[in-house]
């Protein structure tokens, strides 16, 4: 019905909350499905990633602000002001554009949360990787530094022996050392650990959402990874 809302122009924010949330969802879902938004604690300490859709979630409810681009000097903006600020300056790609009937807004890529001071901490994901980045790309049994593509993983008690797939039991070795080693324990092959496996600390969110994760140029002043 016309005239039922407030105009964008007159209070988008209101425009939003009246009724075209859902369209959000379903447009973030749909043409959006990869797009990732860092969220930082209030001490601008990063807590997690989540899609477009969880973001504008926060957005709308008061949850969190949008810190904003570089050309704004990383001012922090509520639901309104980011509506107001996405007129003014409309993104120069659709990938970069939730739209509504009447507004195109723009996706953020870090915003902050209200009221939330914690930092999270995530288990270390065991995998090849993980066990060669405890071990420092070190051979556990001759104690020499390798290359990546040098190394292997050894099962410390041999699978066919009950051997698990655990921190505990999984250490890094060069491919000469886990041959000479075989299938058997390493006393049974006159071999000795340098140091007894543990399972790695938990880490802060930030450190670990550094690993494996496609990082958007504008995380990385959040982020502890390289330029």
């Amino acid at each position: 019905m016309e005239g039922a809302f407030p105009s964008c122009e007159e209070d988008p924010a209101a425009t939003i909350r009246a009724g075209a949330v859902s369209c959000f969802h379903c447009e973030a879902r749909e043409l959006h499905p990869q797009r990732r938004v860092l969220i930082l604690n209030r001490n601008w300490q990063a807590v997690s990633i989540v899609d477009v859709r969880k973001a504008f979630v926060l957005l709308f409810r008061d949850h969190a602000r949008v810190i904003g681009p570089v050309d704004s000097d990383h001012a922090l903006f509520d639901v309104g002001q980011w509506l107001s600020y996405s007129m003014a300056n409309p993104p120069l790609r659709d990938v970069e554009t939730l739209r509504t009937v009447r507004l195109a807004i723009r996706i953020p890529d870090v915003m902050i949360l209200s009221d939330f001071d914690r930092l999270p901490t995530r288990e270390v994901r065991l995998s090849h990787e993980s066990i060669f980045a405890r071990d420092d790309h070190t051979c556990q049994y001759c104690g020499r530094r390798f290359q990546e593509a040098e190394l292997s993983i050894d099962h410390v008690i041999p699978r066919e022996r009950g051997g698990r797939n655990t921190w505990e039991n999984l250490v890094t070795a060069c491919k000469s050392c886990n041959n000479r080693k075989a299938n058997r324990l390493p006393h049974e092959a006159g071999m000795q650990l340098t140091r007894r496996p543990r399972r790695p600390p938990r880490v802060p969110f930030a450190a670990s959402a550094a690993l494996g994760t496609q990082i958007s140029p504008a995380w990385r002043e959040y982020l502890p990874v390289g330029a």
